[in-house]
């Protein structure tokens, strides 16, 4: 099979530099194309693309609509029988075509995913973060990076499809948050099947600050109730967790005034944070600072959830309506 590489990018040229980097030190010795798609930059990467010559890149510069949009676009102008799909942000481990080309050949799938990791090269920051959007400490399990919660979703920083899924499904629908979840529910309401490839991860850098990482999982919360509107049976009760862990946290911490043991739970779970990422890091800094982004995304994530129960449930408003101002024009 021939892949094809969807990449769109938005503002960030050095992020592309390092990507198309590790594409160049790919094991994987069969050709491939990179389709880059400039979502309306105003500091574009033709530059940076222009000294990747040793790689097979097709480049556009389109206006800005959103990931979801340039996506489509990128795989309506590629020539592969099978899109990966990855984020602006990531680095690609030399084996990466490599593993996800014999474990389609040995056991083809018309979707597959893949899971991230942080590299060493990434700040205590990012690797705080990439510690609590995986750890089960946190909502590792609930943002697809396991089996164990229902059909594998794989999400947008690393997915792959065949061409007929993106000719059956018309690519990812028109939504500002979550568009990834809603593609790969339809991907399964379409009778494909997904799975997950192991051994087909990628590292993530994901946000580099606190107050980027908590827009991110706040849209992200936001988006299950929307994702709820559009695919009712994907809400489970595992998706109201960090919601209500957000609400007792904060009941807690008021009744703690009137009796210290209210906090005791908040506590443990801190400590365990601390000690499960500290050994899993081999960083006692890491571990530290894996209490702030653990808890930066849980509550960001809860409080997104609210607000979209809010306005999409309570106050009814449509999907563009309750978000306009987050939404591409």
């Amino acid at each position: 099979m021939y892949f094809s590489l969807i990449i769109p990018v938005y503002n960030r040229p050095d992020e592309i530099n390092e990507l198309l980097d590790s594409l160049t030190k790919q094991s994987y010795k069969e050709p491939f194309e990179v389709v880059i798609v400039e979502d309306g930059s105003k500091v574009d990467c033709k530059s940076i693309v222009e000294n990747y010559s040793q790689l097979t890149i097709s480049y556009f510069f389109k206006e800005n609509s959103g990931p979801g949009d340039s996506r489509n676009y990128g795989m309506e102008r590629a020539k592969g029988d099978y899109f990966i799909i990855l984020d602006s942000d990531c680095i690609i481990p030399e084996d990466y075509l490599k593993n996800v080309s014999q474990e389609l050949n040995d056991n083809f799938v018309d979707c597959f995913g893949g899971p991230d990791a942080a590299h060493e090269s990434f700040t205590i920051l990012q690797k705080a973060i990439n510690y609590s959007m995986t750890s089960f400490l946190t909502t590792g399990g609930i943002r697809g990076g396991s089996k164990s919660i229902d059909k594998f979703h794989p999400r947008s920083f690393n997915m792959g499809y065949s061409k007929t899924v993106f000719e059956t499904t018309n690519g990812f629908a028109k939504m500002r948050f979550g568009e990834d979840i809603d593609m790969s529910l339809r991907i399964l309401e379409n009778g494909f099947k997904t799975r997950l490839i192991r051994s087909g991860f990628v590292f993530h850098k994901r946000r580099s600050t606190f107050k980027q990482f908590y827009k991110q999982v706040f849209n992200s919360g936001i988006a299950r109730i929307n994702l709820y509107k559009r695919h009712p049976k994907s809400l489970k009760l595992v998706h109201f967790a960090p919601a209500l862990f957000t609400v007792f946290s904060i009941l807690f911490v008021g009744l703690s005034f009137f009796n210290p043991l209210f906090i005791l739970p908040n506590c443990i779970h801190v400590l365990l944070i601390f000690i499960h990422s500290s050994i899993e890091n081999k960083s006692l800094k890491i571990g530290f600072y894996s209490i702030g982004t653990s808890y930066t995304q849980l509550f960001g994530y809860g409080f997104g959830f609210i607000k979209s129960i809010w306005r999409r449930l309570i106050l009814k408003q449509d999907e563009f309506q309750a978000f306009e101002k987050s939404f591409y024009k």
